[in-house]
């Protein structure tokens, strides 16, 4: 479990617009504590330096910052249960805003609102399509990252975009003794990041299969790149990765993909770009979409924003975490924070420039190839978490693939079926 708590004194200057009345938040007002509970530990650094920022602008501010991963979920969920709801609550857009509306205050009519990318704010509406319950820490670029060196030295002269092309890839990276995966198969989230791409190829309506498979009308078996495809894909890594893929985190892919013990990482993103090059400056990074299938037009990255920060409704310290986030998505400081602090996609509107190349190459990807729909963000992360566990007893070897597809299937139908 990575987890961290920072209490810092904040100080800051911040001249914006709150609610949508004429009021104006005078510089050094504030006063009091917010209680900042997210996942996303890979942003704790990024955070601490936004919130360090922030004591240039009010004083008077303590903010409480909590940050976990793998049992993100369940402690939420025991904090709301028992009253404890923090001032910041993190969850998935998409299907999530819905679940956990009842705790969120609508952020309809702040500053941040209409700072927000149009496709981000999407993302934030309940399930009749109203409304902003959320904002995000980043857009996102998912797909896979390749050590480019090792490619080279292999004779790998193209990236993989069929799963024939991937095998020889692996085939290629093996003669030349090079370990090909690294899996982070000890993270549940993980699963869901790889799985998005083989359901995105398995419908052009990804969003009602989803649905299907939640209230039992549609199964997985009537998808072979589901059933077949990705299990293959899951096998080909774990046969040819990590020794001990159910060991190997977060931490550990970085550390094999940038010391050069690994060729190909999967299940991550944009966001592992700055870890990476703090162990390996000289990295040269190549990213792609996931080879699903024969078919090359497939393989595309995915793009979007699959978090959501919420505030809670009944928050007795709204307005001053209100004042953050504000200045957090329109000042100067907020809006380059992105790019320059965080490395991430920018969840606001305008043009940014990047030395990232996972955010580079992503934007190209998307230009040329088109992205594939966040399928992430159509299920909860109570039910990516039962996948994601369900999936590891299959690379364990304690559940075959058939027992595995019952049990997704059984999941899809208890956590989020109920819920249509």
């Amino acid at each position: 479990m990575k987890k961290k708590l920072i209490s810092v004194m904040l100080c800051a200057a911040m001249a914006t617009t709150m609610f949508s009345s004429v009021a104006v938040h005078a510089e050094g007002d504030d006063e009091g504590e917010i209680y900042m509970f997210i996942s996303q530990p890979e942003y704790a650094d990024a955070i601490t330096a936004l919130i360090d920022e922030y004591k240039n602008v009010e004083p008077g501010v303590t903010i409480n910052y909590e940050t976990t991963q793998n049992d993100y979920p369940t402690l939420l969920k025991a904090k709301l249960n028992s009253g404890e709801c923090p001032d910041i609550f993190s969850s998935t857009s998409g299907k999530e805003i819905e679940t956990y509306k009842e705790y969120s205050l609508d952020l309809t009519g702040q500053p941040l609102v209409d700072a927000m990318d149009d496709n981000v704010a999407a993302a934030m509406k309940d399930a009749n399509g109203e409304g902003c319950y959320g904002m995000a820490i980043k857009g996102n670029y998912f797909g896979l990252i390749y050590n480019q060196d090792l490619l080279d030295k292999a004779g790998v002269e193209k990236v993989p975009e069929t799963m024939t092309e991937l095998k020889d890839c692996v085939e290629k990276l093996k003669a030349a003794d090079i370990t090909p995966f690294t899996s982070g198969y000890a993270e549940w989230w993980v699963f869901k990041h790889v799985f998005q791409h083989f359901a995105d190829a398995a419908s052009d309506d990804v969003q009602k299969m989803v649905a299907g498979f939640e209230d039992g009308s549609d199964s997985l078996e009537n998808y072979p790149i589901l059933t077949d495809n990705f299990f293959e894909f899951i096998d080909l890594v774990k046969d040819n990765g990590d020794q001990k893929p159910l060991e190997t985190d977060l931490s550990g892919e970085e550390a094999a993909l940038a010391a050069g013990k690994a060729a190909i990482m999967i299940g991550q993103g944009a966001w592992v770009e700055s870890d990476l090059m703090k162990i390996n400056p000289d990295l040269k990074i190549t990213f792609a979409g996931y080879p699903v299938d024969e078919d090359a037009s497939h393989c595309q990255v995915i793009t979007g924003s699959d978090q959501a920060l919420r505030v809670s409704k009944d928050s007795e310290n709204q307005e001053i975490v209100l004042n953050f986030l504000n200045w957090w998505y329109t000042s100067d400081y907020g809006k380059a924070w992105f790019t320059d602090v965080a490395g991430v996609v920018p969840p606001i509107k305008g043009d940014f420039d990047t030395e990232y190349e996972v955010i580079k190459q992503g934007s190209a990807s998307v230009e040329e190839k088109g992205a594939a729909p966040l399928e992430i963000i159509y299920s909860t992360d109570s039910f990516h978490q039962a996948f994601g566990e369900a999936m590891q007893a299959y690379v364990e070897g304690s559940a075959s693939k058939e027992d595995t597809i019952s049990t997704i299937e059984q999941k899809y139908q208890e956590i989020d079926g109920a819920s249509n």
